[in-house]
């Protein structure tokens, strides 16, 4: 079973050997996000995204969205910043938006589906930014078998997930709700998908900026 660690401002500091120990280990960590709990890997160590789209059952043709924990990290997992994109991040990050970027080059494929793009979200939970400053971008795709509905507490990912995982970091019991809102901001921005981040408030956001939301 999964050792399980408890996650918050005071213990991130702590925890933070075990966790690098993992991740050098091409371990799996289930972690907290503003919404559900998400299976993190390092987005580079092609063994981890096997693992974790294995224990997921995830199909092939589903790109894999990554964490960071600030803006300085985006170099490591996308190719440029486009303009509308650049918008989208001075207007909602840190927040529950997943915002799609060009892939940087040499991205896996399973991380990618091939599609040459990457989705990228800094959340806004503290700890959660302070964890990612210290490991560097992770996978946040959510800990669940896909089909399967998504999680809000490290008991349900322990229960559903517990002998495949090698760390739970228990954060409590997530919000839940909707999923991250999702945009692809390589052109002009376009809706993927409506989620905790209301469409209304990014639309009007960016017609202040000159920009139109299609869908």
């Amino acid at each position: 079973m999964a050792l399980v660690l408890p996650f918050n401002d005071q213990t991130c500091d702590a925890i933070l050997p075990d966790v690098q120990r993992v991740l050098a280990a091409q371990g799996v960590i289930a972690i907290p996000t503003e919404t559900y709990y998400g299976l993190a890997v390092r987005p580079t160590q092609e063994p981890a995204l096997r693992r974790l789209v294995e224990l997921k059952g995830r199909p092939p043709d589903k790109p894999i969205l990554v964490l960071i924990g600030n803006r300085d990290q985006l170099a490591q997992v996308v190719e440029s910043i486009p303009p509308a994109a650049a918008v989208l991040m001075s207007l909602f990050w840190p927040g529950p938006l997943t915002i799609v970027f060009p892939a940087a080059p040499g991205l896996s494929p399973l991380l990618t589906a091939g599609t040459g793009t990457i989705g990228i979200r800094l959340p806004p939970l503290p700890h959660l930014r302070r964890l990612l400053e210290r490991t560097g971008p992770l996978t946040g795709t959510s800990a669940n078998r896909s089909s399967e509905p998504s999680l809000d507490s490290a008991e349900g990912v322990e229960r559903a997930l517990g002998s495949a995982l090698d760390v739970i970091l228990d954060g409590g019991r997530t919000p839940g709700g909707l999923a991250s809102t999702l945009i692809d901001a390589r052109d002009r921005p376009r809706l993927l998908r409506t989620g905790a981040l209301p469409t209304d408030v990014i639309r009007v956001a960016l017609a202040q900026q000159g920009y139109t939301l299609s869908s």
